[in-house]
């Protein structure tokens, strides 16, 4: 039998990530300051941003450990 590349918690992660992304990108339209140069577009969005990205990649190289 085949098993399926990734798991429930693999899943759970990706999603987590995905969230993260996408906050990290709503940080970014909600910068007030002119053409996003304030804090929330310059330093904090991007911080976000990658850590989602760092997520997404951790979901994706996760290996469930064996259960005997």
């Amino acid at each position: 039998m085949n098993k399926l590349p990734f798991t429930k918690k693999n899943y759970q992660l990706m999603v987590i990530g995905l969230l993260t992304i996408i906050a990290g990108f709503t940080f970014m339209a909600l910068d007030s300051e002119t053409y996003g140069f304030g804090f929330m577009g310059i330093t904090l969005a991007p911080i976000v941003v990658v850590a989602g990205f760092a997520i997404e990649i951790v979901a994706i190289l996760h290996t469930p450990k064996e259960k005997n």
